[in-house]
């Protein structure tokens, strides 16, 4: 009994240490602050987690992140990087998941992996296996005028279907093209939202995203009427129609439907779709005198 006494005794010593060890711990700020950037590109998101070591006087790279060897894309933890839908980089698929982003810098052109093992602390070292990359991809580093003191990681010429991501340190820039398929992603979204309980609005909306992306302006005006028939007797509905008859060639239909968009427009004080209208009639009614 005495011997299991001194042994409860003695755990209980340890785990008294242990937690006073954890409690005298000190949080002190980091000298590569963490940093989360989010950028949405057309329905999709791309979210990366990194730090952001500074300059501070140093040959970055060739120096601090020297050239043939792998960097963890900032500073302490593996840079993450997450997309909620597929996308392409540089003809690669890149699925929807998280995954490790490293890059292997030299002078002239630098490999970007794109990992699939999360665990390694920084860059893995030996820890690392190119076999465990999702895929690399070879891009070229770019001088720049300027000075960039923290690592920085954003996003640049976003479309609804394309971006830049950008990382930039120093005097160093590389650019790193994502793409994805929003178009067929808002097809099944309209297709969706137009076999439930489709409103005024949901046939606007279909038709407003068809016409700015200059596709099927058949089926937008049919969207339109069908907004129109259901009450949505507004100045952005016209509005919209109107700039789907002139790209059909109609300009008669087109110059009615800015009328009645002005009109609406002009009792609710909307000065500037006042001013839209008013500069699209007389670009059409002098179209329709040159034909």
């Amino acid at each position: 009994m005495g011997q299991r006494k001194l042994t409860l005794s003695i755990f209980g010593l340890l785990f008294v240490l242990s937690i006073t060890e954890l409690t005298a711990q000190l949080t002190h700020p980091k000298a590569s602050p963490a940093s989360v950037v989010e950028q949405a590109v057309g329905l999709s998101k791309i979210t990366v987690r990194y730090s952001r070591p500074a300059v501070r006087g140093r040959t970055i790279f060739g120096g601090l992140v020297p050239y043939g060897r792998i960097w963890r894309v900032g500073a302490n933890e593996s840079t993450k990087i997450t997309v909620d839908t597929e996308m392409e980089v540089m003809g690669k698929v890149l699925p929807k998941g998280t995954y490790a982003l490293y890059a292997f810098p030299e002078s002239n052109a630098w490999e970007i992996a794109f990992h699939t093992n999360l665990t390694h602390w920084g860059d893995g070292r030996k820890n690392y296996n190119p076999v465990e990359d999702l895929f690399r991809i070879s891009v070229r580093p770019k001088k720049m005028a300027g000075h960039q003191e923290n690592f920085l990681i954003t996003f640049d010429d976003i479309s609804h279907n394309s971006v830049q991501m950008k990382l930039v340190w120093a005097n160093t820039q590389v650019a790193i093209p994502f793409k994805v398929d929003t178009h067929a992603q808002m097809e099944r979204e309209i297709s969706i939202k137009l076999n439930e309980s489709p409103t005024a609005q949901t046939y606007y909306e279909a038709a407003r995203y068809l016409q700015e992306q200059h596709k099927d302006p058949r089926r937008a005006l049919d969207y339109l009427n069908k907004a129109l028939e259901l009450g949505g007797d507004t100045y952005y509905f016209h509005r919209v129609k109107s700039l789907v008859e002139a790209e059909l060639g109609d300009y008669k239909s087109a110059i009615a439907s800015a009328k009645r968009s002005l009109k609406i427009a002009e009792k609710l004080e909307k000065d500037e779709f006042v001013r839209m209208n008013q500069k699209n009639i007389a670009k059409w009614e002098n179209l329709l005198e040159q034909k």
